[in-house]
């Protein structure tokens, strides 16, 4: 167990370590910190899930991934840097989140009080102008790609909720798609009541709770 724990941790600072080399681009810096951080946690997973010959398993499950951390590691450059920064401005004074994941995608996050009514997925007209915003720096910047993701409150059944997420993402799908942004560039996803921010036992809560999250990402190459 102690060389496991040995050798994550290496694993762990020398993908940091690349941050700082010099003669490396920003792709190549991302594309090897995320293939580190995926052997990381292929290598964990193979351990937990190994049989009777755990360090094959540990091995192998560090290659798989590497493999997908490489695969899929997403850069901030200076393009999504600006992105933000848009957003930023756009939405100064409306109590919309703009911030950049751990994983380098920029989130937009749109409460209640601006996307939808309860049991609604129509878009409200004070959301209109942040979804403009979006829609011409996301025309301004096509290399990127964009995931929208609807929630509800507790209120109702799966159902119900289920549905009702999905619709909050493809309303606003709909609404960028109109507006110019390709229809290919976009994905989207309803998590229905299933991932809350806030409890659910109080009307504030529910009102967090039922929102829309927008990530926009620049995939390395």
């Amino acid at each position: 167990m102690n060389k496991i724990v040995v050798s994550l941790t290496a694993l762990t600072v020398a993908a940091s370590g690349l941050v700082g080399c010099a003669n490396m681009s920003e792709t190549q810096r991302d594309t090897s910190i995320g293939a580190g951080i995926g052997a990381v946690t292929g290598a964990v997973i193979g351990r937990a899930t190994a049989g009777g010959n755990k360090t094959k398993s540990t091995a192998t499950g560090a290659a798989v991934g590497a493999a997908i951390g490489a695969a899929g590691g997403y850069l901030w450059s200076q393009n999504m840097q600006k992105q933000k920064a848009e957003m930023e401005q756009a939405t100064a004074g409306t109590g919309i989140g703009v911030s950049q994941t751990a994983d380098n995608q920029l989130k937009v996050d749109i409460p209640s009080d601006i996307s939808f009514d309860t049991g609604r997925y129509d878009i409200k007209p004070n959301m209109r102008p942040v979804l403009d915003s979006l829609a011409n720096s996301l025309n301004q910047h096509p290399v990127t790609t964009i995931s929208i993701v609807g929630h509800t409150d507790s209120t109702g059944t799966d159902a119900i909720n289920n549905p009702l997420s999905v619709n909050r993402a493809a309303a606003v799908r709909d609404y960028l798609v109109a507006r110019g942004v390709s229809s290919q560039r976009i994905a989207i996803d309803g998590r229905g009541s299933r991932q809350p921010i806030a409890d659910n036992a109080t009307a504030s809560g529910r009102a967090m709770n039922r929102r829309v999250e927008i990530f926009v990402a620049e995939t390395a190459r």
